[in-house]
């Protein structure tokens, strides 16, 4: 099968697509043929060296497909079934992929917006679990017109929480449309924020790293009440939590997503499709600046 590989650190030129063994699916793994896979700021980072020190490397870690071979003890999906998730191996930029975690692609997504959500989901759903979100909080989020952060904004609300949300002003109106109330990030954020809510916010949320937490921790109360998915240093700076997938991972989110899909109280955009081979045009647009919405390569 074809897939993207890279066997020496670097920028997006030193990514290519190589042939490589089929996979096989373990226990309690699906294998798809895979017709998209979605692409993350942390696929820049590990083809720079920042991530693994291993090589060669493959890439990509959610994907949409068709199933077409089952792991053993597999019950509740059948091969030709639409499903999307988590490659075991970090590979799911490939024409054949291994998922470990999946769940039925939401009947009104086509495969690439499928792609799309695993990640994205995921983290929003881990840190608004970590944080304690619920009906009646106030929650800031740093960063709420990226993939992430627009997802955490949705997924919030459903919850019952007020949501403020910072972002350019460019994307006010995209935030307005998700549920939060915009106001514009950079100096003076938190007299921005108090404008609106005078006695502060009850939780904040970072998805951006840019260098804020200590406007979050004034902002919440202290920094008991703030957590970064971005800021690994600033976390640690600050006493801030860092939440990562090694403390445990919302992969309920996966099963949990096609009702609100479907009731329209959820949606994902997908910023931009390139072929798998254009993987390397994928990783440069990703690294000028942050699409509203993400970036899927196309399979097939």
């Amino acid at each position: 099968m074809k897939a993207v590989r890279f066997n020496e650190f670097g920028g997006p030129e030193v990514l290519q697509i190589a042939e490589l063994p089929d996979p096989r699916p373990g226990p309690g793994q699906v294998r798809i043929a895979v017709r998209a896979a979605g692409v993350n700021p942390s696929d820049w980072k590990k083809r720079e060296g920042l991530m693994d020190g291993d090589l060669p490397q493959t890439m990509g870690h959610e994907a949409a497909g068709v199933v077409d071979e089952l792991g053993e003890g597999v019950a509740g999906v059948a091969i030709g079934d639409r499903v999307f998730g988590f490659s075991a191996e970090g590979a799911a930029q490939a024409e054949l992929a291994v998922l470990s975690h999946y769940a039925p692609i939401p009947p009104s997504l086509d495969f690439a917006g499928a792609a799309a959500l695993p990640a994205a989901i995921e983290t929003a759903t881990r840190a608004l679990d970590q944080l304690g979100v619920g009906g009646g909080s106030t929650l800031l989020i740093n960063g709420a017109s990226g993939s992430v952060g627009s997802a955490a904004v949705q997924l919030a609300v459903v919850r019952g929480a007020r949501v403020i949300g910072t972002a350019g002003p460019g994307n006010h109106e995209y935030l307005r449309s998700l549920g939060a109330e915009p106001v514009a990030y950079g100096e003076g954020l938190a007299e921005r924020v108090r404008a609106l809510v005078p006695g502060g916010v009850d939780l904040a949320l970072d998805v951006a790293g840019s260098g804020v937490l200590p406007e979050l921790i004034e902002l919440a109360g202290g920094a008991e009440h703030v957590l970064t998915v971005a800021d690994f240093g600033g976390a640690r700076a600050h006493g801030v939590r860092f939440s990562s997938g090694d403390a445990g991972r919302a992969l309920h989110a996966l099963a949990e997503i096609g009702e609100l899909i479907e009731s329209g109280r959820f949606s994902l955009p997908v910023a931009r499709t390139f072929p798998l081979a254009d993987v390397a045009e994928a990783h440069r647009v990703g690294e000028r600046g942050h699409p509203r919405g993400k970036l899927v390569l196309l399979v097939g």
